[in-house]
């Protein structure tokens, strides 16, 4: 326990920050990521022998402010995704961040979100543009790493705590806070889905055998 008891004595809670979200790049082992309780956001380039302080360098977040996810992406080595939750401090803005430097600057791709604390980011494996986001209300999905983003509109309001992607069959399966679990059988469409195909006068999707 911390020297300072911030609460009471015997409830556990001390004046150290707790980390709460860990993330191992797919691309380099040696590159790790950690979020903290206390806002801090730390990230390793040699397995954790040393770690860089990088929650500084993000704009217009408040500081201390909850590190809900870090997301290393596949698309490169320095690039990771970072969400934030405020609502602690009755801060609902949905901050959403990108790096593409291992956190030295970082790009807010939470434009057109609604209010509402991010809880989740993932990468599509097949698609590295193509992103999916749970906030404290609704699921989202984005083909333009993040420029744009649509909701899910057949899906309930609640919490989105979680979600992943099948390796295999890449279902998209999201867990809720008192709403269950939920699959979207094979995402394959949306990770096909670009400028391209959207342009074209017809275009034939992957289906499974």
């Amino acid at each position: 326990l911390g020297a300072e008891i911030t609460i009471s004595r015997n409830d556990g809670t001390s004046s150290f920050g707790e980390a709460v979200t860990i993330g191992e790049s797919p691309l380099d082992p040696r590159i790790l990521w950690v979020g903290m309780d206390d806002g801090s956001l730390q990230v390793s380039r040699d397995g954790g022998s040393t770690w860089t302080e990088v929650s500084g360098n993000v704009p217009g977040l408040p500081y201390g402010t909850y590190v809900s996810r870090i997301t290393p992406s596949a698309a490169e080595p320095g690039r990771a995704y970072a969400a934030f939750d405020g609502h602690r401090d009755g801060d609902f803005s949905p901050y959403l961040y990108r790096t593409r430097d291992f956190g030295e600057s970082w790009e807010p791709i939470m434009d057109n979100l609604p209010s509402g604390a991010v809880n989740d980011v993932i990468e599509h494996p097949d698609n590295t543009d193509v992103l999916f986001v749970g906030t404290e209300h609704f699921l989202f999905a984005s083909t333009d790493a993040g420029e744009s983003w649509a909701r899910f509109r057949n899906m309930p309001t609640t919490h989105y705590d979680d979600i992943l992607i099948h390796p295999r069959e890449k279902d998209l399966v999201i867990g809720t806070h008192g709403q269950s679990i939920w699959v979207l059988d094979d995402t394959r469409p949306l990770a096909e889905w670009n400028a391209r195909t959207a342009a074209a006068s017809a275009h034939l999707f992957s289906v499974r055998e």
